[in-house]
């Protein structure tokens, strides 16, 4: 299996596909080609939330405001998954959610041998389609190349591929919480990561420093705190934990990011306005 993920819209995808299809027939799968535009950080937060969802398959990822520069092309062994993708830091978070998914797999990078490209604007084609393709068919050619020790001896097999030395990473600020005398939060500074398709707010905050509150400030705005959307009248807005495991803030039947003006990279306070938070 080969997953593909980028920026890219449409018709570049299909592109890439045709690529694939010449080395291998594996199965391809799209997880997204939406993803925010030149955000690696956006990406990376994606992948790591998605990619542990899957069977050991090489991910190719290519969200690349570097494209055509000096930057280097990943290939990243994750247990027995392998992400190739470019090096800008949006790699490393998923294969580190890849490998604790496998019990703390060993994570190792390599620099990929890259030829001249047919193009400097499209190394999604041109470079990492075809990297992927070729280590789907290397890992498929034989029964010996599965789990984690195979994919590793395939990859040290493949000449164009070299140790990384210092792989960029990218990596996801950390809240400040305030406690009180008996250790209990009582506000959160947090970091608006994401924002998805639906408008929805996606901080840093772990979901379990706001269960059991009813309600919340945000920045200074009173807000319910509720499991579901539909525990709130159509527009209202509300606080709850995404299936990610981090503190949303949203809108039922609206958009988040306009009701709490927030975008990503911005500063969340949460102050509690109960015992319980």
């Amino acid at each position: 299996m080969i997953t593909l993920t980028s920026d890219f819209g449409s018709p570049y995808p299909a592109a890439m596909k045709g690529v694939i299809r010449r080395h291998t027939d594996a199965e391809m799968i799209d997880v997204a080609h939406d993803l925010p535009r030149g955000d690696p950080r956006a990406a990376a937060f994606w992948l790591r939330f998605v990619l542990p969802e899957f069977l050991p398959a090489v991910h190719c990822a290519v969200v690349d405001p570097g494209v055509g520069t000096d930057r280097d092309a990943l290939v990243v062994r994750a247990g027995a998954h392998v992400l190739v993708a470019p090096d800008n830091g949006l790699a490393m978070p998923p294969a580190r959610a890849l490998a604790g998914a496998e019990a703390a797999a060993e994570v190792e990078a390599f620099v990929v041998d890259v030829d001249e490209p047919a193009s400097q604007t499209f190394h999604g084609r041109d470079v990492f389609a075809p990297v992927a393709a070729r280590i789907r068919a290397r890992l498929d050619d034989d029964p010996a190349n599965a789990g984690p020790e195979g994919v590793a001896a395939a990859l040290e097999s493949m000449v164009d591929l070299s140790p990384a030395t210092d792989p960029v990473d990218i990596a996801f600020p950390e809240p400040t919480v305030e406690r009180d005398e008996a250790g209990d939060p009582v506000a959160v500074d947090g970091e608006v990561l994401v924002i998805d398709r639906f408008g929805n707010v996606v901080t840093n905050v772990p979901g379990e420093l706001v269960r059991g509150s009813d309600w919340i400030r945000v920045n200074g705005e009173l807000t319910p705190v509720a499991e579901t959307f539909g525990a709130v009248d159509p527009g209202d807005r509300l606080v709850t934990v995404g299936s990610h495991g981090y503190v949303e803030c949203d809108v039922n039947d609206g958009r988040g990011d306009g009701a709490f003006d927030l975008r990503p990279g911005d500063e969340v306070r949460l102050v509690g306005d109960n015992v319980s938070f």
